[in-house]
């Protein structure tokens, strides 16, 4: 027997996460209107757009900070706003979310800010506590920086430490929001290569909420591209493919900025 085709693994697996028709909206104003996709287990899924599009407003919804105005957002197949509080709350424990900033306690020195997660969620010793602290921080290439500071480090740095943070508790997805904004084009290159290496280790799903191009092309497997004119999705799919071949020439003109005419 011959082994299937990767897009039709991908047809038949359950997606982790699917979404249907999802209205965003801040009071009478819609962000986006009728949002459907899925996202498939160990995908890395990308949410792009240009500013003011929608994209951290759809994080939110998907992590369970904003309730939707329409639709729903599934997980296995179980509606996560329809689900009770205490469900809701299992379920946000499988979830791993890198905030654009870090949102790293500047109080707290880098092994006190990954220990924060399993410290409120598990029961393990203050010793197996630290040796996981120590692995995560390893992971992402601060392995000796355990008592410096937030203030002490440079950006990628603390990218990298939100990104030890959001794997303290071995999550299924992992949410990041602009991961590589700020860096220099090096820093944003390394960035990427340790998403790919975190997806690849953990066997996680990824949703990367990103405008940058470098790392659309080189991390993404499928995305959506969310219009900020329009309020809607106008485009799903492979990113390098939808560079080539989208009919819609705003989708075209997204993914081909800057280069030469």
């Amino acid at each position: 027997m011959t082994a299937a085709a990767p897009a039709q693994v991908k047809q038949a697996q359950q997606p982790v996460i699917r979404v249907e028709h999802l209205t965003m909206a801040y009071g009478d104003f819609v962000v986006q209107r009728d949002l459907s996709f899925d996202v498939h287990p160990g995908e890395i899924f990308i949410v792009m757009g240009g500013s003011g599009c929608g994209k951290s407003t759809l994080l939110r919804h998907l992590v369970g900070l904003k309730t939707p105005m329409q639709g729903r957002v599934l997980y296995h197949d179980v509606d996560f706003w329809g689900a009770t509080d205490d469900e809701r709350e299992l379920m946000k424990r499988r979830f791993g979310v890198s905030y654009q900033s870090g949102a790293l306690w500047s109080s707290l020195t880098l092994a006190e800010n990954v220990a924060l997660p399993l410290t409120e969620y598990t029961d393990l010793s203050a010793v197996e506590i630290g040796e996981i602290v120590s692995l995560k921080l390893a992971l992402v290439g601060l392995a000796g920086f355990e008592e410096f500071y937030p203030s002490e480090l440079s950006g990628g740095m603390l990218k990298r430490a939100g990104l030890a943070r959001a794997m303290a508790l071995d999550p299924e997805i992992l949410f990041f929001d602009e991961p590589s904004a700020g860096l220099d084009p090096i820093s944003s290159r390394r960035l990427d290569d340790l998403i790919l290496e975190i997806r690849d280790s953990l066997g996680a799903t990824v949703v990367v909420v990103t405008h940058e191009l470098p790392s659309i092309f080189a991390i993404g497997d499928n995305a959506v591209l969310l219009d900020a004119e329009t309020h809607a999705m106008i485009a799903s799919g492979n990113p390098r493919v939808l560079r080539e071949q989208s009919p819609n020439p705003k989708v075209r003109e997204f993914l081909n900025r800057g280069e030469a005419a």
